[in-house]
């Protein structure tokens, strides 16, 4: 088991270090295969690992491997191992299997691509990355995990490094996701001085024995990294810019993998946000106000992938809602099955786009359905079960996390739930106006222009994928239908020996919310045809706020890009131009002036040196008998 885990790990390592040094030896085509081979073999090396686990008992599914001690420093000991557990695999079968499938599919969406290799040297090394947040066997190694992928997701966005923008949202997603890591850091430092550990075990025997502030400290930290990480409020500002890189990068990074890390982190470290209650509470509300922040800035987008980025957004708000309340299978399942339907929606937007030969705008697409009938039914399949409407997978996934908000009762507990039913509705309301828009009608002008019917929907390679995750997107739900203690349950009692829920909601209320959920986004769903599918009602006009995706970017320049511009130029002014750039224009002018007076004394007169030369030693001799 150990060893399959330890493939899976260095398999996508390998094939970015081999695509790498190979450079132009290695065909581009061959590039995106072998990338593609290495992530598969991942997966199945997480298949074996799955299957191993499950011929054990419960007790016995969690093991670390250690490969060598890595770091000591007096008591403090950092060795560079794995663990294998319930919540790794899981992670591990989600990162490799829809990985593959993704990386896979980019092989026909970059074809012709001058920059084919370095692109799959990037996504295998993102997928290692990925993996070794979710494998590393202590908190620093998760630390360098984290890093590595902030790393590889700002060269992947900016791939495309000729376009302003692109570099742009790179930058802007290096800082922004930096800021998270520097909390977490800090974090992590403070369980050094107080623990004099970061493996789990050891800081979560002896968290128990700190202080509240600490405890809280430590808390606020953990929950930084995973806000900036996970693109939630206030930090989220990045994720929609960062739809400037390809499409499978989008798939890849902002909606399968990179972005719920941050639910993986507050679950990985339930024990430790449990001893601080208030700042689990915070993870809910921030979660639950992303929500509803993310789902009404995105019915005015007219961005194709920015509307899926602000439901990402939107969905992971549900992940933060059921981590924070202490619904930890509920969060992981949901990280799933969002997997698979928004994956399968970037793959599906990817189709579209590349059939427009690069049109993103859906103000001038319409009436697709006809031309592209197979990504519409598979756009159809992901944005049904991104609603959760029954039977798609993520009906199964969300309505337990709006249930836990139900369970947990009182005032924030009501405040919660409503909040998340009004979610619902919103998330109906922008993901049909997305399908109507771009399928439905008539096809306008500018698609019969761009879309040459002839040529097909696009390669095998690419629709396979696309055609795997509509069929996970259906099917994969069914892996957790239950109600209470009856049906099925498998993800929650498999990850119950790693993160045991502190709420529970009964089969009655788990009910209640599949009813009201269900009719939430079916409201949603009839407004939406009402204006943007029948056309009965013309659309409302966009309120200014949502436009400007309510004032964040204006705010974060106010508060910082300005102050520090303004100061920047103040000292270039005051310290740069005058002392660093004066004094080197001084020496510089004081050099050439030297040199032209050493020029004049160079005559080429033998008679001139041999003066010089006597009137020196002369001086030389008054001198030393001066001296003397």
């Amino acid at each position: 088991m150990i060893a399959a885990a330890w493939v899976a790990l260095f398999l996508p390592l390998a094939a970015a270090v081999a695509v790498a040094v190979a450079g132009q030896a290695i065909s581009r085509r061959a590039a995106g295969w072998l990338a593609t081979a290495a992530v598969a073999g991942s997966f199945v090396a997480s298949l074996i690992v799955l299957a191993e686990m499950l011929s054990r008992s419960a007790s016995e599914r969690s093991q670390t491997s250690v490969a060598w001690s890595w770091l000591t420093a007096g008591q403090l000991n950092i060795d560079l191992s794995i663990l294998v557990d319930p919540l790794s695999v899981l992670m591990m079968l989600v990162v490799s299997g829809v990985g593959a499938l993704i990386v896979g599919y980019s092989i026909g969406y970059m074809d012709g691509d001058d920059e084919e290799r370095r692109f799959f040297a990037y996504m295998a090394f993102f997928v290692f990355s990925m993996l070794l947040l979710v494998q590393g066997g202590n908190l620093l190694l998760l630390l360098a995990g984290w890093g590595l992928v902030g790393l590889s997701s700002y060269l992947l966005i900016g791939f495309w490094h000729h376009r302003p923008a692109a570099v742009a949202a790179a930058k802007k997603a290096f800082v922004m996701n930096a800021f998270g890591d520097a909390t977490f850091a800090l974090s992590l430092f403070l369980l050094i001085q107080k623990t004099g550990a970061l493996d789990y075990a050891s800081v979560f025997t002896q968290a128990a024995r700190l202080s509240d502030t600490v405890l809280t400290l430590v808390a606020l930290g953990l929950l930084g990294g995973a806000v900036a990480k996970s693109a939630q409020l206030p930090l989220h500002t990045w994720l929609p810019d960062a739809m400037e890189g390809p499409t499978p990068v989008s798939a890849l990074i902002h909606a399968a993998t990179m972005v719920t890390a941050g639910v993986y982190l507050l679950v990985r470290t339930h024990p430790l946000l449990e001893l601080a209650p208030e700042v689990q509470d915070t993870a809910a509300a921030l979660g639950t106000a992303t929500v509803l922040a993310a789902g009404l800035v995105a019915l005015v987008q007219t961005d194709i992938k920015r509307v899926i980025a602000y439901s990402t957004m939107s969905q992971i708000g549900y992940m933060f809602l059921a981590a924070g309340l202490g619904a930890y299978a509920g969060a992981m399942f949901h990280l799933m099955t969002h997997a698979f339907f928004k994956a399968l929606m970037f793959l599906a937007a990817g189709v579209v786009i590349h059939a427009l030969a690069g049109e993103q705008d859906m103000r001038r697409m319409g009436g697709l359905a006809r031309l592209l009938p197979k990504t519409c039914a598979a756009f159809l399949v992901g944005s049904l079960a991104l609603v959760g409407l029954p039977p798609f997978a993520g009906f199964f996934s969300k309505d337990p996390v709006v249930a836990a908000a139900l369970a947990r009762g009182g005032y924030l507990g009501d405040a919660l739930f409503s909040a998340a039913l009004a979610g619902v509705f919103l998330t109906g309301l922008y993901a049909f106006r997305m399908v109507f828009l771009v399928f439905s009608g008539e096809p306008s002008p500018f698609v019969r222009e761009r879309l040459h019917h002839d040529h097909g929907e696009g390669p095998r390679v690419m629709l396979g994928p696309v055609g795997a995750l509509a069929l996970l997107s259906v099917a994969g739900g069914w892996l957790q239908a239950r109600y209470g203690e009856h049906g099925w349950g498998a993800v929650s009692t498999w990850l119950q020996p790693v993160a045991e829920p502190v709420v529970e909601a009964t089969a009655g209320q788990e009910i209640v919310v599949s009813v009201l959920g269900a009719a939430s986004g079916l409201a949603g769903l009839a407004v939406a045809w009402w204006i943007y599918g029948a056309r009965r009602a013309p659309a409302p006009r966009p309120l200014p706020a949502l436009e400007r995706k309510l004032f964040f970017d204006e705010a974060y320049d106010a508060l910082f890009y300005w102050p520090a511009a303004a100061t920047a130029r103040a000292l270039y002014a005051a310290v740069e131009e005058p002392l660093v750039a004066g004094s080197i224009e001084g020496i510089s002018a004081g050099v050439r002036r030297l040199g032209q007076a050493t020029r004049a004394l160079q005559t080429g007169l033998v008679r001139t040196y041999a003066l010089v030369i006597a009137a020196s030693l002369a001086v030389l001799t008054v001198v030393l008998v001066a001296v003397r």
